[in-house]
């Protein structure tokens, strides 16, 4: 299997988590998948007082130069990780 179905299968048991992961992790899984299919944040950074928005864009941005394949990668060993 390579890595682009690797990381879709782990996107689809990312949904299927027995427990709901903590704020902090899901902010990290939001974070990957964004850098994973879309690469480098872009766009305006939300308004200051859209709290939800704005943490999921800096964590987003933080990953800035993380190649696609490396943020796939990471994400399909946290949701594994997760998973056990």
């Amino acid at each position: 299997m390579d890595l682009n179905q690797q990381f879709e299968q782990a996107v689809a048991e990312s949904k299927e988590l027995k427990e709901r992961p903590s704020n902090d992790t899901l902010l990290q899984l939001y974070s990957l998948y964004k850098q994973a299919t879309e690469g480098d944040v872009n766009g305006e950074a939300p308004a200051m007082f859209d709290f939800v928005a704005k943490a999921k864009y800096e964590a987003w941005s933080a990953l800035q130069g993380k190649t696609q394949d490396e943020a796939r990668q990471e994400y399909i060993n946290l949701v594994q990780k997760l998973r056990n």
